[in-house]
């Protein structure tokens, strides 16, 4: 018979998955003979049971939980519902990754109208026990039965403002009393009965709220943000209370064996005297500093101090540890692995080595990858952000802060920003045409687009802080304004924008330049490159992106779009008259144009790569894409292409396509017009010969990347002409290069077949971004509007362009890696998709064997500890 309630003598650190972070350290404690008070935890596996039995707690776990009440009862000496000698307990929450603040927590369970007069007499302490059941009433009715926390704050302001005082410990045992009447009637106004007076009624309640809150609004998104699986659940542990606010010599509160913002290794936290937990997190009386409890209670403070130096050892790592003191008694009410800065982190995984408790692995092991990015980006001025008004809230598509006037163009962002002022562009959605604009803008903002969209992964590409798919926004771009919560923002007015979490602000909040600490950052990134075995990449479009990558540690690019160098000054007149070429002179003509303009970003994105591999992707987006939209536009570029207005509007519909996305682009362009892939692989060549020829140290060895192959005839075609030109470039040129041509995995079917592509393909390269929308069959711009649904029916836990599908999309990835080294044994595999800098989907790809994993610059760090991590984590 399965066992679904252990005692925390039963347990240990080990039984986390079952019994919760908080009861498998309650458990640990215990062994440990730390002064815990005693008590019991169901199980996360009677959590999922509650869910399978439609939310209901099984008669068979009831009992068990009763069982263990009764043990309970008969190791205190108290007795559950005694008004003599009672037994009150907390029920609290503990799911297995900490989860702070997130789920339901009840205290001094067990009191009712008999037993709290009892209780009065029991401790000589009536205003305690009264102040205990109103705390107990005000929590049951919030937690259990959902009533308003907002009400019952109303009610006990209302008692202080008639008494004339400010703080709840100013109210004497009547007022209590009276603050008792008072949530009851308003428990039976809204319920429409008596406050339940059953203690085991109450306790079964309680277990089954904090069941419930493992399904709630703030615990769910949570999870998605720290992908943290729904089917763990919930434990819930059950303990007898001690009591902070039983007078003077009473207290509770919070510390941490070393500073959470800094690291430095001091006792830091905060207590309250004649408390409950409750009060040190609302903030309504201000803490003292942990140190002044050693002139408060020096016996207790040096216990304390000898218990947190205990844990910390115990468990290698700095403890965030919840205490409650009983008349001068101190109790352990909670430790676990603190939450910490991004810079704590390090330098306390740092100073662990250091001091001889953890190895360099169990260091690399101990900081969270995504928490680098708070050292890469701008923040907030804390105390500024501390007085700003959020006016809306959109996708925390690419992170950093930025203040800025408002722009709604790409080409006022250029205007504003060289009369030396900072801008926020804000546009509908960004196109490749936007990116001069996007360059020169501390951030973006945008109303449609998700995570993956053009502005997300353009603005983590450059470093830029991107708040994507703000739906309340509504954009006048005619009046240079938009509308958001009533507000209107005109062109010239200061916003500011928080990329790391989606929030928008009214005016401009000052920021913080990133400041990652060199010393504890080099060392633990050093020992990270020693451990893992993929290489990092990068994706990086012009010199400036390539050198930023190449100073936080990538070893190459594995993706470079050719498509945005078109957009800059002239080369889209040239592009645009390519477009509009009725036969091959014309366009080869324009091409000719661009040639030059191709190859010197190449020479400088090889001069900034310093001979680290390069791997260019031809031209891949639909041709439409270079053409305007606007009336105006259309007509200023007739009178520049020499065409007729009428003509371009025939040529502008012809390119319109339903679905461009899967429409006349990627390798389907070069097949239709292989000019263009004469005339990018001449630049390619070319430009690599130069390159070799300055440093003939580097050994340039040019890839080409042949995107959106479906069919390995159509690459064939493709590389015949890539081939063919390279070589007459290569032969003219009397030098020796080696250069490369592979393809981008991104349509299902060359997944299927790749052992036939693999045949043309001497690498692979995963586009994962493509692969996700073409195999769910869904928009990545578009999705953000029904994922929700999808999030609250549980039918997907988080978002597959931000962490990849492992079950789908990953099978393919899976059986293209077996399947083109089936072919080709020493094929080259790698993933340039954004998941290239998602750590759980760089853990998949050293899984399956990819040989590196390409991603935006400012992932780089990211991806290099999460590579590493995912190295000692597959070595055990």
């Amino acid at each position: 018979m399965a066992k679904y309630v252990y005692k925390f003598s039963e347990g240990n650190r080990n039984m986390r998955e079952l019994l919760g972070g908080k009861g498998a350290n309650l458990a640990e404690m215990t062994l440990a003979g730390m002064p815990v008070p005693q008590g019991f935890t169901v199980t996360t596996e009677a959590c999922t049971r509650y869910y399978d039995d439609k939310r209901t707690i099984a008669p068979e776990i009831q009992e068990e939980i009763l069982a263990n009440l009764a043990w309970l009862e008969e190791h205190t000496g108290k007795k559950f519902g005694d008004p003599s000698n009672p037994l009150l307990v907390s029920v609290r929450s503990g799911a297995r990754a900490s989860m702070p603040g997130m789920m339901d927590t009840i205290l001094n369970l067990g009191l009712n109208d008999t037993v709290v007069e009892g209780f009065a007499a029991f401790t000589g302490n009536p205003r305690f026990a009264y102040d205990s059941y109103r705390r107990f009433i005000q929590m049951f009715s919030d937690v259990v039965m959902e009533l308003s926390k907002k009400r019952f704050e109303e009610i006990i302001d209302d008692v202080k403002e008639k008494k004339g005082v400010k703080q709840d410990v100013e109210l004497d045992t009547e007022d209590m009393k009276d603050l008792v009447a008072r949530f009851k009637a308003f428990y039976k106004q809204e319920k429409g009965v008596d406050f339940p007076q059953d203690p085991k009624e109450q306790l079964m309640e309680a277990v089954r709220a904090v069941f419930r809150s493992w399904d709630n609004p703030r615990a769910n998104v949570y999870r998605r943000m720290n992908e943290i699986p729904y089917s763990w659940g919930t434990a819930v542990n059950v303990q007898s209370m001690v009591f902070g606010n039983s007078g003077n010599t009473s207290g509770t509160g919070v510390a941490f064996t070393r500073n959470p913002a800094t690291g430095e290794k001091a006792l830091f936290g905060e207590y309250l005297i004649n408390a409950q937990g409750e009060d040190v997190v609302a903030g309504v009386r201000t803490p003292s500093p942990i140190s002044a409890l050693k002139e408060e209670m020096p016996a207790v403070y040096d216990e304390f101090v000898e218990i947190a130096n205990r844990l910390e050892k115990h468990y290698k790592d700095m403890q965030d540890m919840e205490f409650t003191i009983e008349n001068g008694k101190l109790y352990m009410l909670q430790t676990r692995n603190g939450k910490r800065t991004a810079a704590a982190a390090l330098k306390i995984a740092v100073d662990l080595v250091d001091e001889g408790e953890i190895t360099e692995e169990e260091a690399v092991l101990r900081v969270e990858p995504n928490q680098l990015d708070a050292l890469l980006h701008p923040t907030f001025d804390p105390d500024a952000l501390a007085k700003a008004a959020v006016i809306g809230k959109g996708l925390a598509a690419s992170p950093g802060a930025a203040a800025g006037r408002v722009v709604f163009t790409a080409e006022d962002a250029k205007v504003w920003a060289e009369k030396g002022e900072k801008v926020i562009l804000v546009r509908l959605e960004t196109s490749p045409e936007d990116i001069e604009g996007m360059q020169v803008a501390q951030g973006i903002l945008t109303v449609r687009g998700g995570m993956t969209s053009h502005a997300a992964v353009v603005a983590r590409g450059m470093g830029t802080c991107c708040v994507s798919g703000c739906g309340e926004i509504s954009v006048d771009y005619a009046d240079k304004s938009f509308t958001l919560g009533g507000k209107v923002y005109k062109e010239g007015d200061w916003i500011s924008l928080n990329g790391s979490t989606g929030e928008i602000f009214q005016g401009a909040i000052a920021t913080v330049p990133a400041n990652p600490n060199s010393g504890d950052f080099g060392r633990l990134m050093g020992w990270a490159d020693k451990f893992r075995r993929m290489r990092v990449y990068t994706n990086a479009d012009n010199p400036r992106d390539a050198a930023q990558a190449r100073a936080f540690g990538a070893q190459g690019i594995g993706l470079c779009r050719t498509e945005h160098m078109f957009f800059e000054g002239d080369r889209i007149k040239a592009i645009r008259e390519m477009i509009v070429s009725e036969d091959v002179d014309s366009r080869k003509k324009a091409l000719a144009k661009l040639l030059p303009y191709q190859q010197s970003d190449f020479e400088g994105i090889y001069e900034a790569m310093e001979g680290c591999p390069v791997v260019i992707r031809f031209l891949d987006p639909p041709l439409h894409e270079f053409l305007p939209t606007q009336e105006d536009d259309i007509v200023e570029l007739a009178g520049e292409m020499n065409v007729s207005v009428e003509r371009l509007k025939d040529i502008i519909e012809g390119l319109h396509e339903f679905n461009p996305m899967m429409g006349h682009r990627g390798c389907r362009l070069s097949v239709s017009y292989p000019e263009i892939a004469e005339m990018q692989t001449t630049a390619v060549i070319q430009a690599a010969l130069n390159v070799q020829k300055k440093h003939p140290e580097w050994h340039m060895i040019p890839e080409i990347m042949i995107p959106l192959v479906g069919e390995v005839k159509e690459l064939k075609y493709v590389k015949d002409v890539v081939v063919s030109t390279a070589d007459a470039i290569i032969a003219a040129a009397g030098i020796e290069m080696k250069y490369m041509v592979g393809t981008m995995i991104e349509i299902p079917r060359a997944a299927l077949t790749a052992d036939e592509v693999a045949r043309e393909a001497e690498f692979f390269s995963f586009g994962t971004n493509d692969l996700t929308q073409m195999t769910f069959g869904f928009s990545r711009d578009d999705a953000g509007k029904f994922l929700n649904y999808y999030y609250d029916t549980k039918i997907y836990e988080s978002d597959p362009f931000a962490h990849l599908d492992q079950t789908g999309v990953g099978k393919l990835v899976s059986m293209a890696v077996e399947l083109g080294r089936k072919t080709r044994p020493d094929i080259s595999l790698g993933i340039c998709g954004e998941h290239g800098g998602d750590p759980t989907s760089v853990e998949f790809c050293n899984k399956v064997g990819l040989d590196y994993v390409s991603c935006s610059p400012f992932r780089v760090p990211i991806a290099r500890l999460a590579a590493a991590q995912a190295s000692l984590k597959q070595k055990g």
